[in-house]
């Protein structure tokens, strides 16, 4: 019904691949953790930490509620990649999970695409890490049914 688009999003070293939405109206990269017990965890690929040799542990507080629900966790540190796009970064590792349409959705988690102002927890986001000289960009949205 394209209510959503997905792009791959890689984090860690050496990487872990994500179904990520690309998001402009929020700020923040998150996925599910491998240390998530919520049923849409059980369902999607989960971040494992201790796979990544860039990784480091921030343990901030990670929690967003959007309008369709909410998640929490830790703030860790690693590098996230679209492409041959890279950025050093801090992004959330979600434990918990509410809202039904984390159960319907594809997605890992979100790489939010707008600026830092919105920031949960004033984290950098992808776009002002990324190596992008301009940082423009475009995106092709097409259907894959």
């Amino acid at each position: 019904m394209d209510a959503q688009y997905f792009i791959d999003v890689e984090i860690g070293t050496p990487p872990q691949k994500f179904t990520m939405v690309p998001d402009t109206g929020s700020s923040n990269l998150w996925v599910y953790s491998s240390s998530c017990w919520a049923i849409p965890c059980w369902m999607h690929p989960t971040f494992d930490n201790s796979k990544s040799s860039s990784y480091s542990k921030n343990g901030e507080a990670f929690d967003i509620t959007y309008g369709s629900g909410s998640i929490k966790g830790t703030v860790g540190q690693d590098v996230a990649m679209i492409g041959d796009i890279t950025a050093p970064m801090g992004f959330g590792e979600v434990t918990s999970v509410s809202g039904a349409s984390f159960y319907a959705s594809q997605m890992s988690g979100i790489l939010g695409l707008a600026y830092k102002s919105i920031s949960v927890d004033n984290l950098d986001t992808f776009m002002d890490l990324s190596n992008l000289q301009d940082k423009s960009f475009s995106f092709y949205l097409h259907d894959t049914a």
